[in-house]
């Protein structure tokens, strides 16, 4: 296509994704992400099958990611006493290749850097399309105009509320809050996450293999959508405290470790539902489009779509062509991908006694547990990917 100036918003996984894909096809990506400076710390993300491993091999990212990767750990769920009620393998939760997310950004950027101009500390204000692109206006005051504009920035997308309408109207809270923290390891955990339940409670702790000083804390709590600023580091670390103070086991120990965390993560449970991915010359990618926040494979969706996206972008004449052809391609896997995610809060913090039973004791059958895993490898994999020429010739 003869337009190639394309702004993408977000700078985490999708939008460096794209941006790398793009450059080696001779567009000219802009990247804007709100925040200052990109994040650090953060939970792990996990890829797995072989349409994830397929395109990070041929972006020649699997061999780094590999370098840098957790390892990931089994996890142990205990009553406030720490006797052992269920373990699962580090399969269960680590994938095939298991990295920190900040790390997985860091590669992304650094991959993309030498084709791709990043812009941090800004945000899109407006857009206005126009018979010739898109009019931007930043936060910052700048204005700009692009041929196209992709919304990479997530599941609270800034795009999709200012070009498709608002949030409410596409993203479904599914009862759950999760947050994850950096604390300073403690000297009872071991080379393995252990976590305790209360009915729609789940506190727990891991060893950050990386750097063995340090832990992450990561809870779930259920509860109705609450209404909170997403800037408010301080407001967020008080509802986590309010929504678990009480419980047993060494939660008031990791508790105590929250109001000194530099980073936190703290976000509903929740899942996006796009009726269409694109109007006009702006599309939406990865959760922006059909997110779940955990358990849907969100990162690796992400990076096949970005995949998808440019080679379609490369190959057609105009943008409609393209975006009809790439959500044609990746809807009925991303939404298969997206249903895993359904059900992970109840799954990690079961809102009664008796379910949590019935998940420890199921969970404790090899055959039941091997099906489970089965299943994840198969949603992962029900994609062939594309062969883009482009690509090809990039690598």
């Amino acid at each position: 296509m003869s337009g190639k100036n394309v702004l993408i918003s977000g700078a985490s996984v999708a939008g460096p994704a794209l941006a790398y894909w793009l450059g080696r096809y001779g567009f000219r990506p802009t990247v804007v992400e709100v925040a200052p400076a990109p994040r650090e710390g953060g939970y792990a993300v996990d890829f797995r099958g072989p349409t994830h491993l397929g395109v990070l091999e041929r972006m020649g990212l699997l061999d780094r990611i590999r370098e840098r990767q957790t390892g990931g750990m089994p996890i142990r769920f205990v009553d406030e006493r720490e006797r052992t009620l269920l373990r699962l393998p580090t399969e269960f939760a680590g994938g095939a290749v298991e990295i920190r997310r900040s790390d997985l950004s860091e590669l992304l950027r650094e991959h993309s850097a030498d084709i791709t101009e990043y812009r941090f500390g800004d945000s899109i204000s407006a857009l206005t399309e126009t018979a010739g692109g898109v009019h931007v206006t930043f936060e910052s005051g700048d204005e700009g105009t692009f041929d196209l504009v992709i919304g990479a920035d997530g599941l609270h997308s800034n795009v999709r509320a200012l070009a498709f309408g608002p949030e409410r109207e596409y993203v479904k809270h599914l009862g759950y809050y999760v947050a994850g923290w950096e604390m300073p390891s403690p000297s009872w955990l071991a080379q393995e996450a252990v976590g305790v339940n209360t009915p729609g409670k789940y506190v727990s702790a891991a060893v950050d293999h990386l750097n063995p000083a340090m832990a992450g804390a990561y809870v779930l709590f259920k509860s109705p959508e609450l209404r909170y600023d997403r800037r408010d580091v301080e407001q967020q670390k008080r509802l986590i405290a309010e929504n678990l103070t009480g419980m047993g086991w060494r939660t008031p120990e990791i508790l105590g470790t929250l109001p000194a965390a530099k980073q936190l993560y703290f976000d509903s449970i929740s899942r996006a539902d796009v009726p269409t991915w694109s109007t006009g010359r702006i599309a939406l990618l990865g959760d922006a489009a059909c997110g779940a926040t955990l358990g849907g494979m969100g990162t690796g969706t992400a990076i096949v779509a970005a995949y998808v996206l440019a080679g379609e972008l490369a190959n057609s004449g105009d943008h409609r062509t393209a975006f009809t052809r790439y959500e044609n391609l990746l809807r009925e896997y991303a939404t298969e991908c997206q249903k895993g995610g359904e059900g992970t809060g109840k799954f990690l913090a079961p809102d009664t006694r008796l379910k949590t039973w019935l998940r420890n004791k199921s969970l404790s059958s090899k055959l039941v547990l091997k099906l489970m895993l089965k299943a994840g490898e198969e949603r992962s994999s029900n994609l062939t990917l594309p062969d883009y020429p482009h690509a090809t010739a990039a690598r």
